[in-house]
This record gives structure tokens, sequence and C-alpha cells, in this order.
């Protein structure tokens, strides 16, 4: 974690997480690059604003966890890992290949900094309460932050969860909403709306914010808010993002739970990321 970082400077760690994101997609020729490129704002602001850790302990007992409940969206959280310096720079060479630290879906025992083995999706709040109530016990100050979808809302584990997370009165807890709309198979407010997902937090004893999840400033008020709260509950920060952010020609497809990446797309993708790079 940086010390008070500008918003500046948190832009240039996402346009950071983007870029690798990026290079790492070209490796394979695929991957949830959309997932990434839309999430990369709330990672900047996790690990360059709101997290405490020791890149170089990973175990270490006071640190904050960051769970990763949606695993497909890894190559996101591997960018972020290698930005705040988990892994060395040249290891995002090796995304996907055999005998690599950086496994397509999110593996613990391949990946420091990785806290879970992520997806089947619905099991992250689960194992974010389990793991606040055993720092609760042990008197510890950290934070538990769970990253998840919006698709995930509409797993029951979800919400047995979050009414756990309620009754303990977590408010060692940040669960992180990925609302981007987008599932396998369409629009998730298609699939199964979740709406009006406030209310329904709320609901279930949570305290509840809702931004703009690619607007550096929302995020960071958003994160300081949660983390000043007094009041002995859960918190939620349900962020709206766009798939595929900073890469208009992607923005405008509309498939992109799984963007379809042509090989010589991959440049293109990185030249236009380039020219948007934060001065």
């Amino acid at each position: 974690m940086i010390d008070n970082p500008s918003n500046t400077s948190l832009e240039q760690r996402s346009w950071n997480i983007r870029h690798k994101s990026l290079r790492m997609g070209e490796v394979q020729g695929q991957g949830y690059i959309g997932q990434a490129l839309g999430i990369s704002d709330v990672l900047s602001v996790s690990y360059f604003h709101a997290l405490r850790y020791d890149a170089k302990m990973p175990e270490w007992e006071g640190r904050d966890r960051f769970l990763l409940s949606i695993g497909h969206y890894a190559i996101a959280l591997y960018a972020a890992l290698i930005e705040s310096g988990f892994l060395p720079e040249d290891e995002l060479e090796t995304y996907g290949s055999d005998d690599s630290r950086l496994p397509m879906s999110g593996m613990a025992t391949y990946t420091p900094g990785m806290e879970i083995t992520g997806g089947s999706l619905g099991h992250g709040l689960g194992i974010a309460v389990g793991m606040a109530l055993g720092l609760k016990r042990k008197a510890s100050d950290a934070f538990i932050y769970n990253l998840m979808s919006d698709g995930e809302l509409g797993e029951g584990s979800t919400w047995e969860a979050a009414m756990s997370a309620a009754h303990h009165r977590l408010d060692n807890l940040i669960c992180l909403v990925d609302f981007n709309n987008q599932q396998a198979d369409g629009p998730s407010t298609r699939m199964l709306s979740s709406e009006p997902l406030p209310e329904k937090w709320v609901a279930f004893g949570w305290h509840v914010q809702r931004v703009d999840g690619n607007d550096i400033g929302a995020l960071v008020a958003a994160f300081d808010t949660a983390k000043a709260l007094a009041e002995p509950k859960p918190r939620v920060i349900i962020c709206d993002t766009r798939m595929c952010k900073g890469i208009p020609f992607l923005e405008e497809r509309e498939v992109t739970h799984f963007v379809r990446v042509e090989p010589d797309e991959w440049a293109k993708a990185l030249a236009v990321l380039e020219e948007g790079k934060p001065q």
C-alpha cells in the first residue's frame, strides 16, 4: 500500500494493470480480458490505497486479505500482483503455460498473494465470512476484502453468507461487487435480475455504497468510508464497471464476457491503450 497516493498515481497504476493484462492476453491469444480491463480501477485502489500487505512476505499474519471469488478474473489479479511486487514482471510471459505460477484460473497453491482458489462461483463470500470470524477471534485488526461478480448474486450461497456476516457483525469484512452486467449467456439483468440491489444488501444488514467502478475518486471515497465506518456491520461496495474499459473498439462489442480478440487486434488494443496513457 502507498500512503495517501494521488488520484493521478492511482490512474497510472490502473493503466499499468490494464497494460499488463493485455500483454498476458496476447501471450495466450485469449483470456477474460473484458473483465480485467473493467476491474483495473478497483484493483488499483485496493492495492495502492486500501490494502495493508507486504509483497515480500505474502503470508504476513497482519496483512489484509484480498479474496478473488471469481477465479476466471485471475488475469487481472495477476497484473495487480505483478504491479505491487508479489511477482516479477517477466513472469507475465508465462501466463497460462505449463508449470506457470499464473494459471488461467486462479489457484492459491500456485501464486504468491492469491488467497483462495476461486470459482465455482458463489463460494468466495462464504470463505470470506469464515476468515473474518477467525480474525475476530484472534483480535486482529486486519480486513477481509472479497471481490465477487454480479453473476454470483444469483447463487444462494452468496446470500447465506451475507446473512451470516450480518448476524456475526463482521465489521472487518468488505465485499466488492463487480457489476458489469455480463454473464456467459448475456446481460446479468436479463439472466436473473438482482435489482433493486442496494436495498437487498440493506435488508440483509449490510452498510451499502454504490459507485462508478471506473471512477478513481469515487472508489477512494467509498473504500475510505467502508474502512472508517463505526457501525458493527459488514460493508459492501457495488462497483458499476464497463467491460473492456479503455479500449473503445472492444467496449462496443455485444459479447464481452469472453471477448474474442483476433491475433492482429492485440497490438491494436495496446496501441489504443498507449494513446490514453496518463501523463
